[in-house]
């Protein structure tokens, strides 16, 4: 009996959480996939997502992402188990949220499948440092107001970004650290007052808005409660945003103390 040919690993970008913005490229990568390997913020909404539209997937799903009571699965034991199911013959699809290049990890996978001599494809996803913003109506770069933006994690150096308010910055992952990560941010030429948005939960249910300045926004957030997931805006893009008119509201509370 002849040994299955080694299968195929496609990296696929499930977006961020509405099945509606994952590309027709992943959809069909999904419908051929033997196994699915997922991760849980943006890849376990959209199959479910996919599920309540009647779209029926005939692969088994591992979930390798973090949930409430169990850690996710170490980076190199998902790399292994991609090799393993690839050499088993089989067609993977590790479905990770928002793209895979961006803060996903993809290209440690891919070199790892390369290595391991499994054909790997990258299938582009839309990732939530631009698409949340824009739910909140928040444009990254606008003519006349920003002309470039950055995004960073909360890991990243945030002291070495240069630019002003015209330069918009993008946090992912920083409700942790967002009053460090403000603080230093309003010591450059951002200053205090730069506007500030937190977009929560960008395309679920528990979707919420708060808006601040440099100054303002880790005592807003605390007060507000706001959790992760959740992107960080700042930038004078964000008064394009309709939850502008808090942020004046604010800004004139602030001039009558």
């Amino acid at each position: 009996m002849s040994r299955r040919a080694t299968g195929k690993v496609w990296l696929v970008g499930a977006g961020p959480g509405d099945p509606g913005l994952l590309t027709l490229r992943g959809l069909r990568a999904l419908e051929r996939a033997d196994v699915i390997v997922a991760d849980r913020l943006g890849a376990r909404a959209v199959l479910d997502g996919l599920a309540a539209e009647g779209v029926e997937l005939a692969a088994e799903v591992v979930d390798v992402g973090k949930l409430p009571g169990h850690h996710a699965v170490p980076q190199d034991a998902i790399n292994a188990l991609l090799v393993h199911l690839a050499r088993d013959g089989k067609n993977v699809v590790r479905l990770k949220g928002g793209d895979p290049y961006v803060f996903g990890r993809g290209g440690e996978e891919r070199e790892f499948c390369l290595e391991a001599g499994v054909d790997v494809e990258v299938v582009s996803g839309v990732t939530s440092a631009v698409s949340v913003p824009a739910i909140a109506g928040i444009p990254l770069t606008h003519r006349g107001v920003a002309t470039a933006f950055t995004v960073v994690t909360a890991h990243d150096q945030i002291q070495q970004l240069g630019g002003g308010r015209d330069h918009t910055v993008v946090l992912l992952m920083g409700i942790g650290t967002l009053a460090h990560a403000a603080m230093t941010l309003a010591r450059g030429e951002r200053g205090a007052d730069c506007p500030v948005a937190i977009v929560e939960d960008g395309f679920g249910p528990g979707q919420r808005v708060t808006v601040g300045t440099l100054a303002t926004i880790a005592h807003q957030a605390a007060l507000r409660g706001v959790r992760s997931p959740a992107v960080v805006v700042a930038g004078d893009v964000v008064s394009l945003s309709l939850y502008a008119e808090a942020l004046e509201t604010e800004d004139r509370k602030a001039a009558s103390l």
